[in-house]
């Protein structure tokens, strides 16, 4: 892959065509007990995404934006309603069920990076194929390979603080890339970053959609959202909008 830096200008008008269904969410509700108060969080919300697609989850604090992301990378399950990611039946998955789910088939990115300070790049980034069990040589060849495709083959064996905050946030986004999951799920992921470094990661999911990866992001940044080619605004629980922001491109 090459740098984010050469990316060619035009990278977000690459539409392509919808694949299989990968998550379908239909009235799905989550609630929350506050001592005597109950939070609807989310209020009934049905929504499908296909392989692909490139989409943007906005909405004000407390529309449930946080909780509908959640839900999509089975980190929790609603109190009603029916959640299925490749066909599988997730909204009723034990802990162990969810967390073999969210290894195989998610990888996260998020604001904070959560990488290991003590590990170096490759460490950090060969961590879900440890746990996947994959054998030694091949995970750190995938994690050099992942590696090498966000631009940081010669950043390998250094460790987060020998890195600037947009390489850090490469190294999570190649994490997130090792175990080939179904989606990426980005949660604020320019967050930390100055707005320049924030584009150029941004410009970095744009080529990674290119290559056929399945991107989910969930912000508040209109210009973050801009990058994707469907737009979801939440409120108060519901979804309010589902558009889609770029036309498919003609062959």
């Amino acid at each position: 892959m090459i740098p984010s830096s050469a990316l060619p200008l035009n990278a977000r008008r690459v539409v392509r065509p919808p694949g299989s269904l990968v998550i379908d969410i239909r009235d799905v509700t989550k609630l929350y007990h506050m001592g005597e108060e109950t939070v609807h969080a989310l209020r009934g919300v049905a929504l499908k995404v296909h392989s692909n697609e490139y989409l943007a989850i906005m909405g004000p604090s407390g529309s449930g934006k946080s909780t509908l992301m959640n839900m999509l990378g089975c980190l929790d399950t609603p109190t009603s309603g029916h959640y299925e990611f490749n066909g599988k039946d997730v909204s009723s998955m034990s802990d162990d069920e969810l967390a073999a789910i969210r290894n195989r088939e998610i990888g996260f990115v998020f604001q904070t990076f959560n990488l290991l300070p003590r590990a170096t790049s490759l460490h950090n980034v060969e961590l879900p194929l440890i746990y996947a069990g994959v054998a030694p040589a091949d995970r750190r060849e995938r994690a050099r390979q992942a590696l090498e495709n966000v631009g940081l083959g010669d950043r390998m064996l250094h460790k987060p603080n020998e890195l600037s905050g947009g390489q850090r946030q490469r190294v999570a986004v190649a994490r997130a890339l090792v175990n080939h999951p179904s989606i990426i799920l980005a949660d604020e992921p320019t967050g930390n970053l100055d707005s320049k470094t924030g584009e150029e990661i941004m410009q970095l999911f744009d080529h990674l959609y290119e290559l056929g990866n399945t991107i989910i992001v969930v912000t508040h940044e209109e210009d973050i959202a801009s990058h994707a080619r469907r737009t979801i605004r939440l409120h108060d629980g519901l979804i309010a909008s589902d558009k889609v922001t770029v036309e498919m491109a003609s062959n």
